[in-house]
């Protein structure tokens, strides 16, 4: 930078590059900097190409099945669980209450094969025994 002779009070005026500058304000002395991003590819205007109208099936029409090799994405209620109205589908309902039978039939499992669960079913066992014992003994008792 450089100063002005003739007025030694004015502020000095910046040096000029050999190469134009790009319009940005400066930053803040600890931020980091962002390297210049070059353009991109000139990309020529396309006509963007129109939708294909969606056809509602009637009632009347048959069920078709895809051919073999087809793949058909799935519907929102397929995804979700949910129809648009919200409402849950029966495949929904049904999925989830598998889900929680087979967390009930598997926490039922695992609870029988811990120590104290054995010992109730050992004296459950030896009582249902002693049970029937006393049964044959009074059933022989009132026979004789």
């Amino acid at each position: 930078m450089t100063t002005d002779p003739r007025d030694p009070d004015r502020a000095p005026e910046p040096e000029r590059p050999d190469h134009p500058v790009p319009d940005v304000t400066p930053a803040e002395p600890n931020s980091p900097t962002v390297p210049d991003v070059p353009p991109g590819p000139d990309i020529p205007d396309v006509t963007p190409a129109d939708p294909e109208p969606e056809v509602e099936p009637s009632p009347s029409v048959p069920d078709v099945t895809p051919a073999e090799g087809v793949v058909r994405a799935p519907s929102i209620e397929e995804i979700t669980g949910y129809t648009e109205a919200g409402v849950p589908t029966f495949e929904a309902v049904r999925d989830k209450i598998e889900k929680r039978l087979g967390t009930a039939m598997g926490a039922e499992e695992l609870a029988r094969e811990t120590e104290p669960a054995r010992t109730l079913e050992e004296e459950f066992e030896d009582r249902k025994k002693a049970a029937a014992d006393k049964l044959a003994e009074i059933r022989r008792s009132m026979s004789s």
